[in-house]
């Protein structure tokens, strides 16, 4: 991800004085704003690898943000969100905290705790899409194992000595071995250790594993 890029924040309100009013409060400490005036005109943003967040209303014209937040949790669409109401009850807010919601503010919102939740949701936003690209590169690495390596890859990270692993595939504990300093070369793993977590990341292991 380029770190040159200014964070993105969309802010969804059907309200044009207050979608103007937080792109000049978000423009001014440096986010890059898209203002859009409906769910749906939100729901056409392009997806990108950028850390990015919204700000949305709640009492929007026919997709509310309560529905727009399941929308977007049903299409695994990460975004954090920080919810800004002017009628907001304390059900509503619960709900929508509960579904994952960064904050859940009353208009007028203050600056200062509208800017912390922002500065909280696209922490929360990076840390996702980091933790995704890590997952990708251990996908990638995962990939170039052969076959015979991945089954080793399962042993060893089982527990299973060398010996024991060549009898359970039928080879010699020397073929083992060498199979194994490949997949520690091909997964750029410094121990057993991290071929461990390496596997849990990769949901390589059974639930009653």
């Amino acid at each position: 991800m380029n770190n040159d890029v200014p964070l993105l924040v969309h802010v969804v309100d059907d309200d044009e004085s207050t979608r103007s009013a937080l792109g000049r409060l978000l423009r001014g400490v440096g986010y890059e704003v898209v203002e859009h005036a409906s769910a749906a005109d939100f729901q056409q943003r392009p997806r990108t690898e950028r850390t990015e967040c919204a700000v949305i209303d709640v009492q929007l014209p026919g997709v509310t943000g309560l529905d727009l937040q399941q929308v977007l949790a049903d299409s695994h669409d990460p975004i954090p969100i920080v919810f800004l109401t002017g009628h907001g009850d304390i059900s509503m807010s619960v709900q929508a905290m509960k579904s994952g919601a960064i904050d859940f503010l009353t208009k007028p919102a203050d600056p200062r705790a509208l800017l912390q939740a922002v500065g909280r949701a696209l922490a929360q936003s990076r840390g996702t899409r980091e933790q995704a690209a890590r997952l990708q590169d251990l996908r990638t690495r995962f990939a170039r194992l052969t076959s015979r390596e991945r089954e080793v890859f399962a042993y060893v990270v089982s527990g299973k000595l060398n010996k024991l692993i060549a009898a359970e595939i039928g080879t010699t504990e020397r073929t083992v071995k060498a199979h194994r300093q490949q997949v520690m070369e091909k997964m750029e793993a410094n121990s057993v250790a991290d071929l461990v977590h390496m596997a849990h990341a990769l949901q390589l292991f059974s639930e009653n594993s």
